[in-house]
């Protein structure tokens, strides 16, 4: 007998655990699952995770999330009191040059939750001002500085100018609407209280009005509470020019910002934000905060600190850090103008030689000199050396330790002179440095 080729086919059954007879039956209620593809399964597998985490157990992670971050933003603090730094000034408008923090932070306004009146920044409790280098910076700092002027001031003189019958009132308004003057003086009252929520929509069409100076004027800037300045700021800084944007930082913010650490002996959290907000534009706040703020010649170490601080957190383009350093070392000198330049040195920067030979210039107009300098004068020429040795000529490096003979530190000055002693000069190669220790010590 021949084999029968014809194989029994097999029978399979979906659902094992029942009986044919009973699979046949049920077969319209239980249905086989067709198999997923790989990109069904990852997505199911999302949602069934998005379910398994509740709104609640979010925000209960982010903020456990937010609360370990500032601890070690704090410890970083207290490991490293001393801020950088950077400078800017508008050799070519920056296109997108906006600090890193302006771009993570740029919500809507109308979404703003507002500060709480209790935050602060870098108060006498946070941040250690040393008494001793307060004193000796003391003495670097113009006695018979003019007093700062603000917008009310600049204000008041031109309608002077204008009309002296009606600017001799106590606040002359400006010859303006007198549905203007109304509607402004209003905002100026909303925003004396503002802490939170909507923000005028009358408010944020002044940057496109003319005479936008008189119309801020009549809201009476002084008087805003600082979560309304930091409103104000960011919506100054996204629709002003570079121009129109340093002046309302020169006569608005920095007067604001220096009254507050006068008489707070801190900086209000808010105001701290609005300077950093108002790195949005780099040249216009240098040019508006800290050039005036060094010409003043009444900047103290405190003032100094803050503001370093927030630079020291943006991004900024190292050609508005070379200028700022060009500009520093050419102004009249003043204590805290050393810290700012020791905080641009540790930029670590590539500075044109132009810049390079203005700082060295900068450190010899001490030569003769026979005041005692203070410590961070010591330290931002140590910085100084050490990043740009190796880009100083002969002759500079010769002067530099001519002055370290006249002006000198137990600490800093034996570290100067090692860096100077120890490095190659303006175009030498390294190649031909080692070449010359060789035959130094192997003749």
């Amino acid at each position: 007998m021949g084999k029968n080729n014809n194989k029994r086919e097999r029978h399979l059954n979906p659902q094992p655990f029942l009986s044919d007879n009973d699979s046949h039956a049920k077969r319209s209620k239980f249905k086989v699952p067709k198999p997923k593809s790989h990109h069904q399964s990852e997505k199911a597998e999302q949602e069934e995770n998005e379910e398994l985490i509740s709104s609640t157990m979010s925000s209960k992670i982010l903020k456990q999330a937010l609360a370990q971050q500032k601890e070690i933003q704090d410890e970083a603090n207290l490991q490293n009191p001393n801020s950088a730094l950077l400078f800017a000034q508008e050799y070519v408008t920056p296109k997108g040059a906006a600090a890193d923090d302006a771009q993570t932070d740029d919500d809507d306004i109308d979404g703003f939750d507002g500060f709480s009146e209790t935050q602060s920044r870098f108060g006498a409790d946070d941040e250690e001002i040393d008494e001793e280098d307060e004193r000796v910076l003391e003495a670097f700092l113009a006695k018979d500085a003019a007093p700062q002027r603000t917008l009310a001031d600049i204000i008041v003189e031109k309608l002077k100018q204008q009309d002296p019958i009606s600017a001799s009132e106590t606040r002359p308004l400006p010859k303006l609407d007198s549905s203007i003057i109304d509607l402004y003086k209003g905002v100026g009252k909303l925003l004396s209280t503002y802490t939170a929520g909507k923000f005028p929509k009358a408010f944020k069409h002044i940057p496109a009005m003319k005479l936008w100076e008189d119309v801020l004027y009549l809201t009476e800037p002084d008087k805003w509470s600082p979560n309304a300045m930091y409103q104000a700021t960011r919506i100054f800084a996204s629709n002003l020019g570079v121009k129109k944007a340093e002046r309302f930082y020169r006569l608005v913010l920095l007067p604001r910002v220096r009254d507050d650490i006068r008489k707070n002996k801190r900086l209000h959290f808010a105001l701290y934000q609005s300077l950093k907000k108002s790195l949005y534009k780099p040249a216009a706040f240098f040019k508006g905060v800290l050039f005036p703020l060094c010409e003043s010649g009444t900047c103290n170490l405190r003032e100094a600190v803050i503001i370093g601080s927030i630079l020291q957190k943006v991004s900024i383009p190292p050609l508005h850090s070379s200028v700022a350093l060009l500009k520093l070392a050419e102004m009249n000198y003043c204590g805290t103008t050393s810290f700012f330049i020791k905080l641009l040195l540790e930029k670590k920067y590539a500075l044109p030689y132009r810049v390079l030979d203005a700082t060295v210039a900068h450190f010899m107009r001490f030569l003769e000199d026979s005041r005692l300098m203070p410590v961070i004068w010591h330290q931002s020429l140590l910085a100084f050396v050490q990043r740009y040795k190796n880009e100083l000529q002969k002759e500079d490096k010769d002067n530099l330790r001519n002055l370290l003979e006249k002006q000198r530190h137990k600490l800093v000055t034996p570290e100067v002179l090692r860096e100077l002693n120890n490095s190659r000069n303006r175009g030498e190669k390294e190649d031909d440095l080692m070449l010359i220790y060789i035959l130094f010590f192997f003749p």
